[in-house]
């Protein structure tokens, strides 16, 4: 199924959760921005810039002598993203086949945008497009196979196998961070200059609220496609908060975070 519907939903909600996940990965981000030099007077892009946290991030870096420009097609996602920031948002699919608005930059960075992008070559191609002669893309996504509790538990396996039915009944690469090398290739991007994996291995009351906000950000689209019966999701809900309480020990594996960059 191919699509340009974002599959977690367009509630407030969920503008929530993306923002929590970006203050969760903005260590690892920073740290790769660190390394490819971003820094006053440069020009960013953020593609697909949710709520802003990035955006937020790299303004803080560039300074009054730089800029920092975000696209997103949600405009909800947009103009929280601009009332937050002060930072310019424009509304813009990356799936289009036309330019992205604004370029060249410096700094062209996406972070679990190709997770959500249908032709991912095409919209690397595009990202790559609007980089400045010696300026870089930096792109960020999840390989989410590794996702769990360690040692195991039935409930999260269930629950995570369905989270990934989901998201690929939606369209989604839930594989995407660990191919960005591939992708980079395909889409004449060529081999990345360099490459980086994060990760978190966090305690059960930490991890559990993360697996249940994407469980039912994800909700409609199992239940449209009859992978769950509402009833049933919150069952499992239930069962999860039950298995967390009763092994707080246990640790969950969230999703890795895997990055490539490639200067111009």
């Amino acid at each position: 199924m191919e699509t340009t519907e974002y599959a977690l939903g367009r509630t407030p909600a969920e503008y929530e959760r993306v923002r929590a996940q970006a203050r969760l990965w903005e260590p690892d981000t920073a740290r790769l921005l660190d390394r490819l030099g971003v820094g006053a007077g440069a020009r960013c892009l953020d593609a697909g810039c949710g709520p802003g946290e990035t955006m937020r991030r790299l303004a803080e870096r560039v300074g009054p002598t730089g800029e920092v420009t975000g696209i997103d097609l949600d405009p909800g996602m947009a103009a929280a993203a601009e009332s937050y920031t002060g930072c310019r948002v424009l509304r813009h699919d990356v799936t289009k086949d036309e330019p992205l608005p604004g370029g060249p930059y410096d700094l062209v960075y996406a972070r679990l945008l190709l997770f959500h992008t249908p032709d991912r070559e095409a919209a690397l191609a595009r990202l790559w497009a609007a980089v400045a002669p010696g300026g870089h893309l930096l792109v960020q996504d999840y390989d989410m196979r590794t996702a769990g509790v360690v040692p195991s538990l039935g409930i999260v396996e269930r629950m995570t196998g369905l989270v990934i039915e989901a998201f690929g009944a939606a369209g989604c690469d839930v594989r995407a961070g660990s191919r960005l090398p591939y992708l980079m290739a395909r889409a004449g991007v060529g081999a990345p200059d360099g490459t980086d994996v994060a990760g978190r291995l966090v305690p059960m009351a930490v991890g559990t609220p993360v697996l249940e906000s994407v469980f039912r950000s994800l909700l409609p689209v199992a239940v449209a496609n009859g992978l769950i019966t509402r009833a049933e999701a919150e069952r499992s809900i239930e069962a999860l908060h039950a298995e967390a309480a009763a092994h707080p020990d246990r640790s969950v594996l969230l999703p890795l975070l895997n990055g490539a960059w490639k200067r111009r």
